[in-house]
C-alpha cells in the first residue's frame, strides 16, 4: 500500500465521520432559518382572538378572513401593480445599462479603464442606506421627489455594480472569435451585441434580472421616503395599512406578506437553472 492510498483513505473516512455532524448542522440552521417563515403562516391563519395566544399552541381557531380582506383591499392592488411596474423598470433598466458596460469593460480597451472597476466595486462596498438623505436631496432639487423615476433610479444605481461585474465576467468567458466573425461579416457592434453575444450570455442576463427585480420589489426604507403614498410599493404599502400607534393587524400582514412574497418565489423556482448558472459564469472569469 503506498502512502498515497492510505492518506485518500484516511480523508475518506474523516469525511464519513464528519458527515453526521454537518448534516446536523444544516438542519439546525435550516430550521433556524425557515421558523419565521413557519411562524408567518401560522400567524395569517390563525383569528385575531388567538394570535396572542400564551404559551403558543397549534391548538387554535383557524381562518381564511385574513386572505380574503386582503385580497379585497383596493388599495394594496395599487401597491403590487406599483411594485411590478418599478420592478420590471428596474429590471429592464439594469439589464440595458450592465449589458453595454460590461461588453464595454470586457472587449474595449481605453483610458481609465482599470480606475472605473475599482470605482464600481467601491460602489457595490458602501451601505446603500447611507446614500438615503443624499439621494432625498437631490431627487428633491430636481424636482423628481414621489415620482416612479425616483425609486427606479434609486434601485438601478444600486443594482448596477453587480450586475456590470457578473456581465463583465460572463463577456471575458466569451472567446473574441465570436466578435471577429461578425465583423468579419460586416456587422454592427449593435448587431454583433444582439444577434452573436445576446443568445450565448442568456442565464447571465437571467440572473441580472432576477437580482434587480427582488431587490427592487423588496425594498423599504427608498420605497418609504423616496416616494409618495400612490406611488409606493408593496413592503411600504403593507406598513402603512397594517401598522399603526393604536392599532396592529397582524393577522392580515401575515396574510400580505405570504401574497407578496408568492412572485418572487414563483420567479426563483421557474428560473432557478438559469439563475445558478448565471451567478456561477458571472462570478467566476
Amino acid at each position: 500500500m503506498t502512502p498515497q492510498t492510505s492518506s485518500s483513505r484516511t480523508r475518506r473516512r474523516s469525511r464519513k465521520q464528519r458527515s453526521p455532524v454537518a448534516y446536523l448542522t444544516i438542519t439546525v440552521v435550516g430550521l433556524f432559518a425557515l421558523l419565521p417563515v413557519a411562524w408567518m403562516i401560522l400567524t395569517a391563519f390563525t383569528s385575531t382572538s388567538d394570535i396572542f395566544q400564551f404559551p403558543p399552541s397549534f391548538l387554535r381557531s383557524y381562518t381564511f378572513e385574513h386572505f380574503s380582506s386582503v385580497l379585497e383591499n383596493e388599495k394594496l392592488r395599487t401597491f403590487v401593480l406599483n411594485g411590478l411596474f418599478i420592478s420590471i423598470s428596474t429590471s429592464a433598466l439594469s439589464l440595458v445599462v450592465g449589458f453595454c458596460s460590461g461588453y464595454a469593460f470586457s472587449k474595449f480597451r481605453f483610458t481609465a479603464r482599470g480606475s472605473m472597476m475599482y470605482l464600481i466595486l467601491l460602489a457595490q462596498i458602501v451601505p446603500q442606506v447611507l446614500l438615503l438623505v443624499t439621494l432625498y436631496t437631490a431627487f428633491q432639487s430636481v424636482g423628481l421627489l414621489n415620482t416612479y423615476t425616483a425609486l427606479i433610479l434609486s434601485y438601478t444605481t444600486f443594482t448596477l455594480p453587480l450586475s456590470v461585474m457578473m456581465l463583465k465576467n460572463t463577456f471575458d468567458a466569451l472567446p473574441d472569435e465570436l466578435i471577429e466573425a461578425g465583423r468579419i461579416d460586416g456587422a454592427s457592434e449593435l448587431r454583433i451585441m444582439v444577434s452573436v453575444l445576446l443568445p450565448a450570455m442568456r442565464p447571465a442576463l437571467i440572473a441580472v434580472c432576477l437580482f434587480s427585480f427582488i431587490r427592487a420589489w423588496n425594498d423599504l426604507p427608498f420605497a418609504l421616503t423616496l416616494a409618495d403614498t400612490e406611488r409606493q410599493t408593496l413592503p411600504a404599502g403593507l406598513a402603512l395599512t397594517f401598522m399603526g400607534e393604536f392599532q396592529n393587524s397582524y393577522g392580515e400582514m401575515m396574510a400580505a406578506s405570504i401574497l407578496s412574497s408568492l412572485p418572487v418565489v414563483v420567479i426563483f423556482l421557474v428560473f432557478q437553472k438559469h439563475f445558478v448558472s448565471g451567478a456561477v459564469t458571472g462570478a467566476v472569469k
